[in-house]
C-alpha cells in the first residue's frame, strides 16, 4: 500500500528559498480540517465530512494546543471533592468566575457582618427608631440605621476609618464582633490573593510560547526512516532540562481477547544521537527511529498513510517538560498528531540562518512547512529471528541462552490464539473501556 501525499495547489509552482547555502523546494500540504468539506482523500478526491476518515481525524484525546477533549460523567459527589481541595478549584477556575467570586465575596462579607453591627445597635437601643437621650452612649457611634452598619462594616475591613464612625467602650460584645471580623476577612483576603498570585504565576501562559509543527513527517535520517517534529521556543528566556516523550493512543486486542480502547505505548523522542537534555536555543528537530521496537513499525510497513482503518487508527501525542529559566517552575507542553497529520516522505526544511551581521536567523514564517524528499522511503521489516540474533551478536550473548530464548518464545507463540497486543516494555494499559 502506498500512501497518498498532499499535493501542492494546482497553477502555483514551489517556492525557493535559501537557508543557510542551501537551495530547497518548499510545498506546504494541504489537509482538510476537521469540519472542512475540500480536504485531500485516498486516491486524490475529495473526502467529505461525513466519511470515515474524517471522523477519525475527529476522534481526538488531546487537541493541537493540547487541552483535554475528555469527559467526565457520573462521577458521585463531584462537587464534595472540589470543595475539599479549595485551592486548585480556585486555580482553574476561569478569570470571569473567579472576579466576580472575587467581588462577590467581599460584598458579601461586608453585607453580613453589616447586618450583625445593625443587629447590635438594636439590641442595645442605639437606631433612630428608639429616640436615645443625648446622653446615650452608642456601641458604635454614628450607627443608627442599616446603611450606617453597612458603611461602618466596609471602613472597619478595608481599615478606611473616615473618623467619625468608630467603636466604643459600651458594648464588650461589639468589641468581640470587631475582632471576629477582621481575623476572618484577613484569612480570606490572604487566601484569594494567594490563588490570584498562584494563577498568574503558574507556567502555563509559558508554555504557549513553545511552539510544535502542525505536521510530523517521516523520511530517512542517518540511514534510518524516523518519524520528525520541530519544537521551537519563541521566548529568549531558556528552557532548561528540556524532555520530549511521545505517547501513542490506540485500540489493541489482548492475548485473552479483551479489547483495551486507548492503549498507550511510549515513543520516545531524541535529538540527533543523544537523548540527553537538548538546548533549545533554537528551532529543533526530534526524531523517533521506526524499527522492529517502534510501536509504529505496522503502520510503517504499509508504507504510512492515514486510509487504511486497521493500521491507521492512532493517535501520537507528544509532551515536552522543562524548567522555566526565570521561575524555576516546571513547564508541560503538549500537541497531538492524527494519522493524517503525519506525512509520509516529507521534510522539514532548515529554518536556521546566517544573517550578513554575522547572527544567527530562526525564520518562523517556514516553521510549519514541509518538502517532499528526493529519495523514497521504503520501511524494510526484518524477521524476529534476524533481530534478535543480530541483538545477541552486537552484546556478545551467549549462543546457548539465545537458544533458550527462541524456544522459549516459540512455545509461548504457539500457545495464544487470535490477534495478539505487543507485549513489548514499551506498552503500557490505561484503560479497557
Amino acid at each position: 500500500m502506498t500512501s497518498t501525499t498532499p499535493p501542492s495547489s494546482e497553477g502555483s509552482s514551489p517556492q525557493k528559498v535559501c537557508h543557510s547555502e542551501t537551495q530547497t523546494d518548499i510545498t506546504k500540504p494541504l489537509l482538510d480540517s476537521p469540519g472542512g468539506t475540500g480536504g485531500v482523500g485516498a486516491g486524490g478526491g475529495l473526502a467529505g465530512a461525513e466519511g470515515p476518515s474524517a471522523l477519525r481525524r475527529r476522534r481526538r484525546v488531546l487537541s493541537k494546543d493540547g487541552r483535554s477533549n475528555v469527559r467526565i460523567e457520573h462521577i458521585s459527589g463531584l462537587g464534595a471533592l472540589y470543595l475539599r481541595d479549595l485551592w486548585t478549584t480556585f486555580l482553574d477556575m476561569q478569570w470571569r468566575y473567579k472576579f466576580f467570586l472575587f467581588s462577590a465575596t467581599f460584598a458579601g462579607t461586608w453585607f453580613a457582618f453589616g447586618v450583625l453591627w445593625y443587629l447590635v445597635a438594636l439590641v442595645h437601643g442605639d437606631l433612630l427608631e428608639f429616640d436615645p437621650p443625648s446622653n446615650h452612649t452608642p456601641c458604635v457611634m454614628e450607627v443608627k440605621t442599616l446603611t450606617g452598619a453597612f458603611l461602618f462594616s466596609l471602613e472597619s475591613q478595608t481599615t478606611i476609618g473616615y473618623g467619625f464612625r468608630c467603636i466604643t467602650e459600651e458594648c464588650p460584645g461589639a468589641i468581640v464582633l470587631l475582632i471576629f471580623q477582621l481575623v476572618i476577612t484577613m484569612v480570606m483576603e490572604i487566601f484569594i490573593t494567594g490563588t490570584f498570585l498562584a494563577k498568574v504565576a503558574r507556567p502555563k501562559k509559558r508554555g504557549e510560547t513553545v511552539k510544535f509543527s502542525q505536521h510530523a513527517v517521516v523520511s530517512n535520517h542517518e540511514g534510518r526512516p524516523c518519524l520528525m517534529i520541530r519544537v521551537a521556543n519563541m521566548r529568549k528566556s531558556l528552557l532548561l532540562g528540556c524532555q520530549v516523550t511521545g505517547k501513542l493512543l490506540q485500540t489493541s486486542l489482548t492475548k485473552e481477547g479483551e479489547t483495551v480502547r486507548l492503549d498507550q505505548r511510549n515513543v520516545p523522542f531524541q535529538v540527533d544521537t543523544s537523548t540527553d537534555s537538548p538546548f533549545l536555543i533554537i528551532p529543533l528537530t526530534f526524531y523517533h527511529t521506526i524499527d522492529e521496537n517502534s510501536p509504529l513499525r505496522a503502520w510503517a510497513a504499509k508504507g504510512g498513510g492515514w486510509t487504511d482503518p486497521d493500521v491507521a487508527d492512532f493517535e501520537l501525542l507528544v509532551i515536552m517538560s522543562a524548567t522555566v529559566e526565570p521561575t524555576s517552575a516546571t513547564c508541560q507542553v503538549r500537541t497531538s498528531y492524527l494519522p493524517d497529520e503525519i506525512l509520509w516522505g516529507y521534510e522539514f526544511p532548515p529554518v536556521v540562518s546566517l544573517s550578513p551581521s554575522g547572527k544567527y536567523v530562526a525564520d518562523f514564517a517556514f516553521f510549519d512547512k514541509v518538502s517532499e524528499t528526493k529519495t523514497p522511503l521504503v520501511f524494510k521489516h526484518a524477521s524476529p529471528r534476524a533481530t534478535r540474533h543480530h541483538r545477541g551478536k552486537e552484546a556478545g550473548a551467549d549462543p546457548e541462552k539465545m537458544r533458550l530464548e527462541e524456544n522459549y518464545r516459540g512455545e509461548e507463540k504457539g500457545g495464544g490464539r487470535g490477534r495478539v497486543r505487543d507485549s513489548s516494555p514499551l506498552s503500557v494499559r490505561i484503560s479497557n473501556v
